[in-house]
């Protein structure tokens, strides 16, 4: 990994990102248990080693007949055909039909050499040892051919494309126990202030709950990675660079939120600038205009430093951290996907700075509505539990009409959908 270059006026988001992206590399990729699969992409092309159907099998419960013997069946001149055995499903001893019989078989069994139909229990009757059929199937009725779905060698997943729920039944069908993908990221989360207590304490004086720590860990594994949360650190340097010491000993990327502002107590900032390899900048973008990035430790480790406000915390978590983690994981694309949505109400926006305004997402005649929700402040997390949408104005936008239509990104989605 190498660090990215340094610059002190503020950059656009989408050039911001592309630095990210230029530094932050795939995870080394390897063969998992499917199901340890679930929700990330596979590494490499993914071709059927059998066929599907791997036999010629059953799509009825019947008898396999040769079609030329029953072609000419019918209600009033019914055609009567001895049967010589039974097949059922998983029996492995292959039969071969004599003409001018029928075979009694179940669903999935294998159709015996010779068969060309299958004729549906409902159309016959038995009389003793033969079956009477009073309707003529098609010729190769209810009879699934081997390969008819899917061909031995056929392409079933392209690289970056992720393992789904319907990916991993496919795969078993084809007797795909593994697969190779990347791991999943394990990126530890750190919060800084001496005002931060844990959920279910009491609080004292001026303190506050830590939620950006748990915002942000809920985000990680909602993205697909493994969070490590650590337990707020105060706004000690030396403090914070031994928990960070410790921590990047488990991270694949650190996250931390607060301490990169301009204040005289912003710990984070002042810690990692002597390393020389964190850039600290501002992004033109309201929320989450403070930002930094780099690298730290000996293994190069990726690390964001998120704003403290929780709304910027988060917005900058989705524009920023969420590629990334796509891009440790290997994902054919990367970058945030905007959908097209019409704003329910009119808005303003500040020139000169990408607007990511928290929106409410509603489906009315096949449109997406979008309504805006929560004040302009960044700390007003309660205004961002409620939306499940970023609307996103370009830097030169300064006001949107009623029933205008704006990009957008959903929250809350499979990563890269």
């Amino acid at each position: 990994m190498s660090s990215p270059p340094r610059e002190t006026r503020p950059i656009p988001p989408e050039d911001y990102l592309r630095r990210v992206l230029e530094v932050v590399t795939p995870l080394e990729a390897a063969e998992r248990p499917l199901l340890d699969a679930l929700g990330l992409p596979v590494a490499e092309d993914v071709h059927a080693d059998v066929p599907l159907p791997v036999f010629d099998n059953s799509s009825m419960d019947g008898y396999a007949v040769a079609f030329r013997d029953v072609a000419e069946a019918t209600a009033e001149r019914p055609v009567h055909l001895p049967v010589v055995g039974e097949i059922a499903a998983g029996q492995t001893t292959i039969h071969t039909l004599t003409p001018g019989t029928a075979v009694r078989i179940m669903t999935g069994a294998p159709v015996p050499t010779g068969a060309t139909a299958v004729v549906p229990f409902e159309w016959t009757t038995e009389e003793g040892r033969q079956v009477v059929v009073s309707q003529a199937p098609e010729e190769g009725q209810h009879v699934r051919r081997s390969g008819e779905e899917v061909a031995r060698g056929d392409l079933l997943m392209r690289r970056g494309e992720v393992v789904g729920t319907r990916q991993v039944g496919l795969l078993a069908a084809l007797g795909r126990g593994r697969v190779a993908t990347a791991p999943r990221p394990r990126v530890v989360v750190m919060s800084t202030g001496l005002e931060l207590v844990e959920p279910g304490k009491p609080l004292q004086g001026a303190q506050i709950y830590d939620s950006n720590s748990y915002l942000l860990a809920a985000a990680v594994r909602a993205h697909g990675g493994i969070a490590y949360r650590a337990t707020a650190t105060t706004d000690d340097p030396d403090q914070f660079a031994d928990a960070l010491a410790d921590q990047l000993l488990r991270a694949d990327m650190v996250v931390t939120s607060g301490g990169v502002s301009k204040g005289t107590h912003d710990v984070v900032k002042e810690v990692l600038r002597e390393l020389g390899t964190v850039e600290f900048l501002e992004v033109a973008m309201q929320p989450g205009k403070p930002q930094g990035f780099g690298v730290v430790g000996e293994d190069r480790t990726p690390i964001f430093t998120l704003p403290g406000n929780p709304v910027s915390a988060y917005v900058s978590f989705e524009s920023f951290v969420a590629p990334a983690l796509r891009r440790m994981t290997g994902h054919a694309r990367v970058e945030p996907v905007l959908r097209a949505g019409v704003l329910t109400e009119a808005v303003r926006s500040m020139r000169g700075k990408t607007q990511l305004l928290r929106a409410r997402v509603e489906h009315s005649g096949g449109r997406l509505l979008l309504t805006p929700v929560g004040g302009p402040g960044s700390h007003l997390i309660a205004g961002l539990a409620q939306a499940d949408a970023l609307v996103v104005l370009d830097a030169d936008v300064t006001a949107v009409s009623q029933g205008d239509v704006v990009p957008a990104l959903l929250l809350d989605r499979v990563a890269g959908s």
